[in-house]
C-alpha cells in the first residue's frame, strides 16, 4: 500500500462509483483496513438504497493458505461487511472458467505481491476460413470462444445473426477456430534483488508470454536501488532472461531519470542480452 501504487484506488473508485458493478481487489495483509480507511475518508450522504449497485470486494491473502473477503457496498455507504475466510489449496487467488490468477510474496521491506494471469486456452478466429464459409464477424464469436474454452459438446447449436445455425463441431472441423496454449502474463513490482525473491519470481514467470517487471534505477545508482529494495534496469533484464519470457517490459522508473528513460531501457536490454549470469552481492 505504498502511495505510488495505492493512490490509484481513488481514480478507480471515481470511475466506477455510479455504475452497477463489482470490483475485486486482491492484496497482502492490511489490504482490507486500507480499503476501509480510503472509503471512510469521504462523505457518503448522497448514497442510499436507491444508488447504483456498486460494490468493492477486498480479498486479503494471508500469504499462506487463506483468503479473507469483505464487501463494501455503495448502497450501504460502504460499511464493511465481512464475507468470511476461504481456504486455498494453492496460490491461485482467483479462479474463472477462462483464466486464473496466481500470486507470490516478494520482499520489499514489506510483503509485496507479484501476479500471474494464466489463460485457460487461447482461441483465435481464422478470418480467411470464416470468410470462406460466408460467416460474419461479431459478438457471437465471443460466445463461441467461451464454449470452446469450457469444452462444450460439439453438438451445441450456434446461432449466427443473419445466417443459418451451425453446430460447434462443424465450426471446429472447418478450423474456423484455432486453439493453443493460453497466454501467461506476469507482473512484478516492487522487489529487492535477493535470492529468495529471484527464486520465487522465476518459478512464477518461467516461460511466460509477457513479463512486466520493475527496473527503475541505473547501475550507477545500484546502492540506492538496494537501499530502497528495488531493482536496477540491468538486474530486471537479467531476471527476464533467466525466466525465458517471450516478451519483457521494464517499468516503474524512478522520477530521478525524468527525460532520461532511454538510459534505463538501454541498460535493461543489456541485462536481457547478458543472459543468465546473475550474481548477488549479499
Amino acid at each position: 500500500m505504498h502511495m505510488d501504487h495505492f493512490a490509484g484506488f481513488d481514480r478507480i473508485l471515481r470511475l466506477l462509483l455510479n455504475r452497477t458493478a463489482e470490483l475485486q481487489i486482491f492484496g497482502p495483509p492490511g489490504l482490507t483496513d486500507a480499503v476501509e480507511a480510503k472509503l471512510r475518508s469521504y462523505t457518503w450522504n448522497l448514497l442510499d438504497e436507491t444508488s447504483e449497485d456498486f460494490s468493492i470486494i477486498a480479498a486479503e491473502w494471508n500469504l499462506k493458505d487463506e483468503l479473507t473477503r469483505s464487501r463494501f457496498k455503495a448502497r450501504n455507504k460502504f460499511a464493511r461487511d465481512p464475507l468470511g475466510v476461504e481456504a486455498l489449496a494453492s496460490r491461485r487467488l482467483l479462479m474463472e472458467p477462462d483464466f486464473h490468477v496466481e500470486a507470490i510474496e516478494l520482499d520489499h521491506g514489506i510483503p509485496c505481491l507479484a501476479f500471474a494471469f494464466q489463460e485457460s486456452l487461447r482461441v483465435n478466429v481464422h478470418k480467411a476460413r470464416l470468410d470462406g464459409l460466408d460467416l460474419p464477424v461479431g459478438p457471437w464469436l465471443t460466445g463461441v470462444k467461451q464454449l470452446v474454452r469450457s469444452h462444450a459438446d460439439p453438438g451445441t447449436i450456434i446461432t449466427i445473426p443473419g445466417r443459418r445455425d451451425m453446430k460447434l463441431g462443424d465450426l471446429l472441423s472447418a478450423k474456423v477456430l484455432v486453439t493453443g496454449p493460453g497466454e501467461r502474463i506476469c507482473y512484478a513490482t516492487d522487489l529487492a534483488f535477493t535470492e529468495p525473491n529471484l527464486s520465487r519470481l522465476l518459478a512464477l514467470a518461467e516461460e511466460s508470454d509477457y513479463l512486466f517487471i520493475e527496473g527503475g534505477f541505473l547501475d550507477e545508482d545500484e546502492d540506492i536501488a538496494a537501499s530502497r529494495r528495488h531493482l536496477t534496469a540491468s538486474q530486471a533484464g537479467n531476471i527476464a532472461a533467466a525466466a525465458r519470457a517471450a516478451r519483457s517490459v521494464p517499468m516503474h522508473f524512478s522520477p530521478r531519470y525524468l527525460g532520461r528513460e532511454q538510459l534505463l531501457l538501454d541498460e535493461f536490454q543489456k541485462g536481457l542480452t547478458a543472459g543468465l549470469a546473475i550474481r548477488f552481492s549479499g
